[in-house]
């Protein structure tokens, strides 16, 4: 089968590409400036060289060996770039890992069925159960925590600090740190406030969440209150509705502040298209400040007390003071103390808290690392000499080949251009993996990849095995014994132990002999198979493990003639005994 281009295919990684989208993802829009530039140099040294009698080439003896030494630099930057991509990668299937794990821990390890001790005893010595519906509701809360971990985690990477997002309020709004329980305002964490510095109100019932009773409809009245109340977040109208909103399945929290999207690309600006317009760029922001700080000289009546006590004298805003806190800490502690929890109430085996403190501090590790592909960027130093040396060498190429090419340097140096100065871009580009760009990892896609499986998780039933491995399904000793685990319990004949020392004559050894043959002795009894073609358990296994070796390797002909004589053989030889 022929691999598909990745350039002709409509799809890459797995999602479908428009042609403008994969144009995108190049570095061509990015490099065409440069190599319009070097090019045309190369057309001004092919013209001046053929139309006039000046010569404008110069020697090549430095061509190779410069070229040799920058292509090795430029392999090792775009080298360095990718390790630190992939490594972005492996930290990410490692947070995937972590947080099955970690549900899977909390899920099925921690006990549904507890005693409430704080409760005290009652008459007749014993505790109180803890209702069964409140250990689910904890222990589905703490799997929750485990998915805004990953949320976090991206957020945090991509500069975007608090937990005002759209896929991660609903997550950790019901944390004791992020509800406000009385009137001090004032000792939230600072990271909990939003970026315009809004605060908080005093008491969290602001906005209407009232349920009906159980037994009754639903308070309508509340739910239109949390609707309208939504849509005043949105600007006072309906968003159109998308046709993928993975938000949509997330808990419906009302926030005192608009919540921003789970996506907060930068906007696309003419920049992105035609770099060589940069140039302007500071002239033009100059210009744009002084138009805004003119427009925003109003008077104060008009715009409001509260908002010009936000902007200095020239009329611009004033950005609050933001002490920035780690959310995915926060939530790696909130699970510590959970831990904790478990640990002194003994609802936890030595095994399983040991594994549970290992999740939790591959938790902190894995961000640790994260954090360090984000914030150690390759040296300036190095990159600005290398992007120097870069346009040196392109700029004097067209100099040194024009004796040996003519009229061919100009697509020659076009060329050199789109290649060197291409695999330089895409060493910078993927330097920092975890942005926006198209070729950056889809942390978006990791984030819902571990929301599913967690979901998965929670969904799977905490069942004793009697209940589904006895079952008519189950053919436990397929392919040689085709029946069902209920059609061979029925046909089990149950004998008790005999004592260890039993003294025995010489013919109930002999019978002895014959019957371990066809039974299992095991701490429930000695279990009589019967006689047949299955003979005992034991010799059902082994034939077992011969069948599955034989359908599972992949044989020549020759080979599986063999195999049939070898089985047809083994066979005979148990026929005859």
């Amino acid at each position: 089968m022929v691999a598909q281009n990745p350039l002709l295919s409509g799809s890459s990684g797995g999602k479908r590409w428009s042609l403008i989208k994969k144009f995108n993802a190049t570095v061509i829009n990015d490099i065409w400036p440069e190599t319009l530039f070097f090019t045309l140099v190369a057309t001004m040294v092919a013209f001046v060289s053929k139309k006039t009698d000046h010569s404008l080439a110069i020697s090549n003896q430095m061509l190779t060996v410069l070229g040799t030494v920058l292509g090795l630099v430029v392999s090792f930057r775009t080298s360095s770039a990718y390790d630190r991509y992939w490594e972005g990668r492996r930290l990410w299937t490692t947070i995937n890992l972590i947080s099955r794990n970690l549900a899977h821990l909390i899920w099925i390890h921690v006990p549904t069925d507890r005693e409430d001790k704080a409760a005290g005893k009652l008459p007749d010595g014993t505790y109180p159960k803890v209702p069964v519906v409140k250990t689910i509701i904890e222990k589905k809360s703490m799997v929750t925590l485990v998915q805004a971990f990953s949320v976090a985690v991206k957020h945090a990477l991509r500069g975007e600090p608090g937990i005002y997002y759209k896929d991660l309020y609903p997550l950790v709004s019901f944390l004791p740190r992020f509800a406000n329980t009385d009137d001090h305002t004032s000792e939230l964490l600072p990271i909990w406030e939003s970026v315009s510095g809004e605060r908080p109100p005093a008491h969290p019932d602001h906005v209407s969440r009232t349920m009906s009773s159980p037994g009754t409809s639903i308070n309508t009245k509340g739910l239109d209150d949390s609707l309208s109340f939504s849509e005043k977040q949105n600007g006072g109208s309906r968003i159109k509705k998308r046709r993928f909103d993975p938000e949509a399945v997330l808990p419906e929290v009302p926030s005192h502040v608009p919540l921003l999207p789970a996506r907060n690309p930068p906007r696309t600006q003419v920049y992105d298209y035609l770099p060589v317009l940069l140039v302007f760029k500071p002239v033009i922001s100059l210009f744009r400040h002084l138009f805004t700080s003119l427009r925003l000289r109003v008077d104060p009546r008009e715009q409001g007390v509260k908002d010009d006590r936000k902007r200095d004298g020239l009329g611009r805003k004033v950005k609050p003071e933001i002490v920035e806190s780690s959310v995915p800490l926060e939530i790696t502690l909130f699970l510590s103390s959970y831990l904790q929890f478990l640990l002194k109430n003994g609802l936890l085996q030595p095994a399983i808290a040991s594994a549970f403190t290992t999740a939790i501090i591959s938790f902190q590790d894995t961000m640790a690392n994260l954090d360090r592909i984000r914030t150690t960027p390759i040296p300036f130093a190095y990159q600005a000499h290398l992007r120097m040396s870069m346009w040196l060498y392109l700029f004097f190429l067209p100099f040194q080949i024009f004796d040996a090419f003519g009229y061919l340097t100009i697509p020659a140096t076009a060329f050199g251009s789109f290649l060197l100065l291409g695999f330089l871009e895409i060493g910078q580009e993927i330097e920092n993996p975890f942005n926006y760009d198209l070729n950056d990892l889809d942390l978006d896609d990791f984030c819902l990849t571990i929301q599913r499986e967690l979901h998965e998780v929670t969904a799977h039933p905490v069942m004793e095995p009697e209940q589904y491995v006895f079952g008519p399904w189950n053919q436990p000793f397929a392919p040689t014994d085709r029946r069902s685990a209920q059609e061979i319990i029925a046909s089990v004949t149950h004998h008790p132990h005999r004592p260890p020392h039993h003294t025995q004559s010489t013919d109930d050894t002999m019978t002895n002999t014959h019957d371990r043959d066809r039974t299992l002795t095991s701490e429930f009894g000695v279990f009589d198979v019967g006689h047949g073609p299955m003979g005992s358990i034991r010799q059902t296994l082994l034939r077992n493990w011969r069948e599955v070796s034989d359908g599972t390797i992949e044989k020549s002909k020759s080979q599986y003639m063999a195999a049939a004589e070898a089985a047809a053989s083994r066979k005979d030889v148990e026929a005859q005994v």
